[in-house]
This record gives structure tokens, sequence and C-alpha cells, in this order.
């Protein structure tokens, strides 16, 4: 079955604006796609139907302030093959520490390293490679995190991990991958929770992470846990900054990431101001930043 792709040029400083502006719409058709070193950046996206394309892309563009685009929106039908090639093309196996996170088209030729585990990628839409900075920047603090729960002689199947807000449950699975038995993730979104299933049965631990639908309000309810993620747009972050802190078992972590590099001073702020004492730390990759609490006990 051929699919629609839509293609616009649109210029590179508004790459970030219209980033957050899918985010916002919870967008999954759509991405953006940069191309750095030549100073380019598309809007891309998938379809079954041209109409279908048009109409979103009329709907998005409406949004947009009209500097940010540098060309027309062009259609182009591509045969199955092509399609999947074509994220062959930007999506690139990569890894930090012991965790590989490897596109499923190199299950075949990939060797795993001893001792090492891997998360294999679907080309589709819906899970992406994990290697957008906000992502990132999670796996990263996730594989920090059980190294030294393990360098402090603690069983990582013992520690509980929360991922919340999941998306296609990247973090969760990763966490699954690592040897934390105790995983969850929830979304308010049922067709991420769908998704999140189907990746975590992609990878074998279909039965290992526990994937439901619920808020920051309803999906933090009654639960702790030693290490909670959330990759969540900022202003998000902080009209739940109590469930949040109120998720973390005692000594546990916090790991916040989708925060701009420039909010990151406000986050930081309402954050620590609403957990004294707690210690705080703080990255910057690329445009993007994260915070990472914990309660010492």
């Amino acid at each position: 079955m051929p699919i629609i792709e839509l293609k616009v040029e649109v210029s590179l400083t508004a790459a970030v604006a219209i980033e957050e502006l899918l985010a916002e719409r919870e967008e999954r058709r759509m991405m953006i796609l940069e191309d750095k070193p030549s100073g380019r950046a598309w809007v891309t996206g998938y379809f079954d139907e041209a109409a279908t394309a048009k109409s979103a892309w009329n709907e998005l563009a409406a949004l947009f302030d009209p500097e940010w685009l540098a060309g027309e929106p062009e259609l182009h039908e591509l045969a199955d093959r092509d399609w999947k090639e074509s994220y062959k093309a930007h999506f690139k196996a990569w890894k930090f520490g012991r965790l590989n996170w490897v596109p499923v088209w190199e299950r075949e030729s990939f060797t795993v390293p001893p001792g090492e585990a891997v998360i294999w990628l679907d080309p589709g839409m819906a899970f992406g490679t994990g290697n957008h900075e906000t992502t990132r920047l999670c796996t990263e603090r996730l594989v920090v995190f059980a190294e030294r729960r393990v360098a402090r002689g603690e069983r990582l199947e013992t520690l509980r991990v929360l991922d919340a807000g999941c998306g296609s449950g990247i973090l969760a699975l990763s966490a699954a991958k690592l040897g934390f038995a105790r995983v969850a993730g929830f979304d308010n979104d049922p067709e991420s929770v769908q998704v999140s299933k189907e990746n975590a049965a992609l990878n074998g631990v279909g039965d290992a992470v526990e994937f439901f639908v619920g808020d920051l309000v309803s999906g933090l309810a009654g639960r702790q846990a030693e290490l909670v993620l959330a990759n969540i747009q900022a202003d998000v972050l902080m009209r739940f900054t109590k469930e949040l802190i109120g998720a973390v078992a005692p000594g546990g972590e916090l790991v916040l990431s989708g925060i701009l590099s420039r909010e990151l001073e406000q986050v930081q702020g309402v954050f620590a101001a609403a957990a004294p004492g707690w210690t705080i730390e703080s990255r910057v990759l690329g445009e993007w930043s994260d915070l990472a609490m914990r309660e010492e006990v």
C-alpha cells in the first residue's frame, strides 16, 4: 500500500518553535527533520491519503508565523519499500552505557555486546529512535541511576520505575531492559498506551512493564517509585509539581525533561521551592535541558 509523504522546508531557526507546536498539539503524524550543517530543516509527515495530508498541513500551517516557511508543501507517493528506506536515512543506532537503541531493520546484522542490552526500534512514526535531545537526557539519567544503585549493592529488580507521560514507551522499556522489574508507564492518550504495549511486545518485555491510561493526577495517585521520569512540556511539569514530587519514594530521584534551555531557570526555581533540601542537577543538550532531583535521606 503506497504512503503519502508530506515535506515542507522551513527555516532552521524556527525548528524549535515548530517542534514545541507539534508537541503542544500532540501531533504524531508530522515531525521536524534538521540538517544543521546545511542550515536547512523540513516538516515531514506520512499519511494514507493525499487529502488527509493536505488537511493536516493546512490546519498546522494556519498556526505558523509566515517567516517560518521556506518553501511550499510537496506531496510524494511512496511505495512501502521507499517509505521504510526514508526512515533508514534518518534513524541510526546509538548507545549509552550498556544500553543500545537499534532500528529493527538492523536486527539481523547487529551484535549485542556481552553484558549489554538492546531496545529494538520500529521504523514506524509512533516510536522514533530516542535520538531527540529530551529523550536522550532522560535515558542517560536512567542508565546512570541504575549504575549508581548497583554500585551501592542494591538489586534493580527490587526498585520501582515510573514513566509519567510514557508516549511510545521508550523510557519504561529501557528501564525493563536494564533489569528493573517493577516498571510502569502511563499516558493520557489511549493510543500512546497501545503503541507502548506493542513496542513492549516487539522487545520481548510485554509482561515486564505495566502500561495504563492516566494523567498526572490519576496516574500518580497512590503510586511511588525510586525513580520517576517525566519527559513532558515545561508548563505541564510546573502545573503538577506537587504530584510529581509526591510520587518519589523516600531517597528516590525525579528526572524531568522536555524543558527548553531558556525555561530551565524558571522550572528549577519552581521545583526547588516545592522540595527544599533536595539535591538538584541540570544539563543542557542542544536547545533542551533536564533536571534531576534527589531527596537525601
